[in-house]
């Protein structure tokens, strides 16, 4: 067979089984259509449900860690049982069907609609959470989901699928309202997938946004992390090094939203050295260094035998001392940023770029720097008692989201103590090609009809519209 016939076949096997899922989702999707507001809440309490049970997070966690070998275990948990809450809190309090809004001075009011099928692509770093997260927001708004794994997680991925079927059938809905690509999953039945629904929304490689984009459909995509975060001479030293620490080290740093670099202004630079080798920071030396970024970088790419692993691993890894394999994570002081300096970048490890700044205006454009080559969009963060900082860093950089005083992970994808929306997939705007600048959430689902109605006219007078311009300019 020649290598265009061949090509033709695969891409004719990865339509037939995106067709046939498609298929399955659309007639579930038309008995949830008319669904009512208690009826789809119930179905997204029961789907949050499946996932958040203790023994299904801990089976979920323990599996995932086993296949991908990324994370580990307890915050995985964490992970799948906090995100799960934070979002089932957010759509509970809002609406989704019928009249979802009305503003009676414009003679408007707004009534939601279901998108029908969206495909949901799904990363290795999260094979349990992110998949029942967007399953939950498509399910609010009346949709039916057909999840495209990530081939890593994938027996993680389809367990989660199939307790949330289960969930549904438990409940009298039909359980092809969640489905998943058949194993294995390659590049064309995703892409079959990503031209045959409504609505496609992408976590995971930049390669699969920029598909999902390219697609012919409807596309959320998100953009790569690589945080920086600021400590100014103002801030308390000891509660942002713990809550870097705790952020930094948070699932052994798979999320988008770790710390990846710290800019520290000079004059509380050992203070603030200190204060994260106290929180369990490891301070590698000039030989050390070396060696961390030779083997984290393997022919420029991050080597898979040590992103998101343990510190014992990494130092090993590393050949660093018993110190460092009993530390929570490295400090690696760096002075220059861009391709050429890859710790400048993201890096998916327990390993933290240090910068010494001489004031806060130095530190707020190493930052610039940073986010220029690497992580534009995303977001940033503020250690400081000075708010009017915050402001400025807000005002001047190219983030959707400047975080102040947080443990960053813990409140970029929504907390508690964050207004933010719960999500596990967060838009960087324009700054990374990306269709939304905020946290993917359940709008990001729904068809909106405007009524319109007429209201007393409100059409002001040439002279109040044109009348600085003709002052200034003349008519």
């Amino acid at each position: 067979m020649s290598a265009v016939a061949e090509l033709n076949d695969r891409i004719s096997s990865a339509d037939a089984i995106a067709q046939d899922l498609v298929r399955r989702a659309r007639i579930a999707q038309e008995t949830f259509a008319n669904a009512d507001q208690a009826r789809v809440d119930e179905a997204v309490r029961a789907i949050a449900w499946s996932l958040y049970q203790p023994e299904h997070a801990r089976e979920l966690a323990e599996l995932a860690v086993e296949d991908t070998g990324l994370g580990n275990v307890p915050d995985k948990i964490i992970k799948k049982q906090r995100k799960t809450f934070g979002t089932l809190r957010d759509l509970l309090r809002v609406k989704s069907v019928g009249e979802i809004e009305r503003d009676d001075k414009r003679g408007i009011v707004k009534f939601a609609k279901p998108m029908g099928v969206v495909g949901a692509i799904t990363p290795s770093t999260n094979p349990g959470a992110t998949p029942v997260n967007k399953a939950m927001m498509a399910i609010k708004g009346r949709n039916a989901v057909v999840i495209a794994p990530s081939p890593l997680g994938y027996r993680t991925t389809a367990l989660t699928v199939e307790y949330m079927r289960e969930a549904l059938d438990k409940i009298g809905l039909p359980r092809d309202l969640v489905q998943i690509l058949p194993s294995p999953v390659t590049k064309d039945t995703t892409q079959a997938i990503m031209e045959a629904v409504d609505l496609v929304v992408v976590t995971g490689s930049q390669d699969n946004v920029r598909r999902a984009y390219s697609s012919g459909t409807p596309a959320i995509g998100v953009g790569a992390g690589n945080v920086p975060v600021i400590i100014d001479e103002t801030a308390d030293l000891a509660s942002a090094a713990q809550k870097i620490c705790a952020s930094k080290i948070f699932d052994n740093a798979t999320s988008c939203s770790s710390e990846n670099s710290v800019v520290i202004v000079s004059s509380v630079y050992d203070a603030a050295i200190d204060a994260l080798k106290k929180a369990g920071g490891y301070l590698v030396d000039g030989a050390q260094k070396a060696r961390v970024q030779s083997e984290l970088w393997k022919n420029g790419k991050l080597n898979r035998h040590l992103i998101a692993r343990d510190m014992p691993v990494l130092a090993e890894g590393f050949e660093l001392p018993p110190e460092a394999a009993a530390s929570k994570f490295l400090l690696v002081e760096e002075t220059g940023i861009g391709k050429a300096f890859p710790l400048s970048g993201e890096k998916l490890a327990l390993v933290l770029t240090v910068y010494r700044a001489p004031d806060f205006k130095a530190a707020k454009e190493t930052v610039r720097k940073i986010l220029d080559f690497q992580g534009r969009g995303h977001s940033l963060g503020l250690h400081t008692t000075n708010m009017a900082r915050a402001r400025e860093l807000a005002e001047d950089l190219p983030v959707v989201r400047v975080l102040v005083n947080f443990a960053h992970t813990f409140g970029n994808g929504g907390g508690f103590d964050s207004g933010l929306e719960f999500t596990l997939t967060m838009g960087c705007g324009s700054w990374q090609k990306n269709s939304i600048s905020e946290n993917l959430n359940y709008k990001h689902f729904l068809n909106i009809t405007h009524l319109v109605t007429p209201i007393p006219e409100d059409k002001p007078s040439e002279e109040e519209l044109f009348g600085p311009h003709w002052a200034r300019y003349g008519k």
